[in-house]
């Protein structure tokens, strides 16, 4: 682990390669999993404030689901995550020539909401995991990533540049920019 301010970065984040290939997995990560997606208490309001621009770009299914659960529902362990359809697919995701796309984000990019997606998803590969005094920000390793992976070794494009602009949103451009400096560094001594 290394200490940059009050996160502690599992080497990962340094050491392994990332870029989505959409064309490969078709965005299996809004379709795969036990769960929705993660959500900050500071984004229920994000939803909420972002729901009548949103919708339009959800599917019928999607809309019900939402409706029926609610923006958001807690899960088990007492977080709070974005509902699913019929247990699969995350009711905010739409699907496009086959590919899952995020609605939210699909608003946000036509200029309709602020609200970007969740940041766990923008993060992903990265997940972080808050505690009283730290953020351990940690790379999820996940099966149906294994093209990312691979593009990412091609590109050579390190997990944590791959999640720039999302790394920037969650920390500011100054943790980035120095984590940047601890990369170089932590790369020199190797």
């Amino acid at each position: 682990m290394i200490q940059h301010g009050k996160t502690l970065i599992g080497e990962e984040v340094l050491e392994k390669s990332f870029v989505c290939d959409l064309n490969a997995c078709q965005g299996a990560c809004c379709v795969e999993g036990d769960a929705g997606a993660p959500l900050l208490d500071d984004e229920l309001h994000e939803l909420d404030q972002a729901w009548s621009v949103v919708k339009p770009y959800l599917s019928k299914e999607g809309i019900e689901a939402i409706e029926a659960q609610g923006k958001y529902i807690e899960d088990w362990d007492g977080e709070y995550v974005t509902p699913l359809i019929k247990g699969k697919e995350c009711a905010y995701t739409v699907f496009e020539n086959g590919m899952a796309l995020c609605g939210i984000e699909k608003a946000f990019n036509d200029g309709k909401t602020k609200f970007r997606k969740p940041i766990s998803c923008h993060l992903y590969p990265i997940r972080i995991k808050s505690y009283e005094s730290f953020d351990a920000v940690n790379y999820d390793k996940w099966s149906i990533c294994s093209a990312a992976c691979v593009l990412g070794e091609q590109l050579k494009v390190p997990v944590f540049r791959f999640a720039k602009d999302a790394l920037i949103r969650k920390y500011g451009q100054r943790w980035y920019d120095e984590l940047e400096e601890l990369y170089r560094a932590w790369n020199e001594k190797e």
